[in-house]
């Protein structure tokens, strides 16, 4: 393969922009690509020290190669719509999903809606949420950032490294997303952004999580999807006779002397 073939290592620009952490569009570059030299598949792993491909119905992983540092890899895969990436790192194997093989997850109502300020429930498109898309379990991200030119998620599954998991942006409604298959609830996270100038701002938490850290700390934690059990019932059934007209009010006064 030649390693300066733009096809099969992508624009230099972009990959320039990849490595600086300010790439704003990572799926024309990262993930798999039919081109005339057939697929490619391109996956930024910082420190890691190999990256094969896996098909569904393959034997063999096919590796891809360095092709610039660190970590950026990219090749030809002979593979169906399904593979999984099987990273090597200096301590450790990976095997998972491409993040940058999922297309477009929120869907164009609900964008219509968070465009108009009228979307009437905003936590169940936004903020960090537990599913499984195309048979694989992962953690749906999503957030409104439209001044942003640039956001990634991060948390300890990327060793909060912005580079890793940059977000895809659907422009009309100015909101980042990004699935990031085999991660689990629990796990702690925060956004990374660049402002329009292109400036790094300090990463934030969820505005729209579910969870968080018990303070000082401050990530936003995956929460569970499942239900929460409520178990308040006997106070409720009182609260009526507590609230009411008849029922005795506590007062209480403040005075401030100067």
């Amino acid at each position: 393969m030649d390693l300066v073939d733009p096809v099969i290592t992508g624009d230099a620009a972009a990959v320039e922009a990849l490595l600086g952490g300010h790439l704003q569009d990572p799926f024309a570059l990262l993930g798999p690509h039919d081109t005339p030299h057939g697929r490619v598949v391109r996956v930024f792993a910082p420190g890691a020290l190999a990256v094969r491909v896996t098909g569904a119905n393959a034997r063999d992983a096919e590796p891809l190669s360095l092709v610039a540092a660190p970590g950026y890899f990219a090749g030809r895969a002979d593979v169906e719509e399904a593979y999984s990436l099987h990273i090597v790192w200096p301590d450790a194997e990976q095997r998972m999903a491409d993040p940058y093989a999922f297309g477009p997850l929120l869907d164009e109502r609900d964008l219509a809606l968070l465009r108009d300020g009228r979307h009437p429930h905003l936590a169940d498109v936004l903020g960090a949420h537990a599913m499984t898309i195309a048979g694989v379990a992962g953690v749906r991200f999503a957030v409104w950032a439209p001044n942003a030119q640039r956001a990634a998620v991060v948390g300890d599954f990327n060793g909060w490294d912005g580079r890793r998991n940059p977000m895809r942006l659907r422009h009309s409604a100015g909101v980042w997303e990004l699935f990031v298959p085999d991660l689990a609830v629990g796990a702690r996270y925060k956004y990374e952004l660049l402002s329009q100038e292109g400036v790094l701002l300090p990463q934030k938490a969820d505005p729209v999580a579910r969870m968080t850290e018990m303070p000082p700390a401050t990530a936003s934690i995956v929460a569970s999807p499942a239900a929460f059990a409520w178990s308040d019932s006997h106070w409720m059934t009182e609260r009526g006779a507590r609230q009411a007209e008849t029922a005795p009010i506590s007062i209480y006064e403040l005075c401030r002397t100067i």
